[in-house]
């Protein structure tokens, strides 16, 4: 929770406004953030209890965002399984940081040119 004046801010509203995402988006990076090994669509929807085609649109929307990367398991017996996980949890964080920063720096010179 942040304070700002006179609103309390939660980390997760900067986080999404951030990286424009919806809450389900939010919920698949947040999941896959503190997961070391890759996750399939199904997994995902069941620790997070929601419907698989659900997660599947948020994976859409968070590959296309450069967000999650996705591997493929070639499985013993033939065909393969995708897997999916956090691209890089360093350039995520520092994509917050630089448009928080750029937010701020656009908000100071507004407030100086008032």
């Amino acid at each position: 929770m942040i304070t700002f004046a006179c609103r309390k801010i939660k980390i997760e509203e900067v986080i999404r406004c951030a990286l424009a995402l919806n809450r389900t988006e939010y919920q698949v990076l947040m999941f896959l953030f503190d997961k070391k090994e890759g996750f399939r669509v199904i997994e995902i929807a069941k620790n997070l209890g929601v419907d698989r085609t659900t997660v599947q649109k948020a994976i859409k929307s968070l590959l296309e965002k450069n967000l999650v990367k996705r591997s493929q398991k070639n499985l013993v017996r033939g065909g393969y399984i995708f897997l999916y996980s956090v691209k890089d949890k360093e350039e995520i964080k520092k994509r917050i940081i630089d448009i928080i920063e750029k937010w701020h720096n656009t908000a100071v010179e507004k407030i100086k040119n008032l």
